[in-house]
């Protein structure tokens, strides 16, 4: 699983853009939960589940609070997934690596790898 950065909203939709199957970590330094998911991430990015897929983290201390909040998020970690550049789910809070498989299994079951 690629893993890229978002320093701006325009990096956020031109990976959007970019990649049909889209893993965006939402996140911010001092928040354990993020710690927590971060670790999680890294567990499922070693599954077979994860290839073909590409992470990006976007952290909320870099692109701004505005930014996040036009999003409609409402607490951090959350992890959305995007199908061919549509927002597929939203799940906020902690997601065990077994938790995030399941979404993607269920999520990307027809978007081409």
């Amino acid at each position: 699983m690629q893993t890229l950065h978002a320093s701006s909203p325009e990096d956020f939709h031109a990976a959007i853009a970019a990649h049909p199957r889209l893993l965006v970590d939402y996140y911010k330094d001092n928040c354990p939960g993020c710690r927590m998911l971060d670790a999680s991430l890294q567990k499922f990015a070693t599954t077979p589940d994860a290839e073909g897929l590409v992470l990006l983290k976007v952290k909320l201390e870099t692109v701004g609070e505005d930014f996040f909040r036009t999003l409609g998020l409402r607490q951090t970690p959350t992890l959305s997934l995007f199908a061919d550049g549509a927002e597929a789910a939203r799940l906020a809070g902690f997601q065990s690596p077994a938790q995030v498989a399941q979404a993607v299994a269920q999520h990307f079951a027809q978007a081409p790898a």
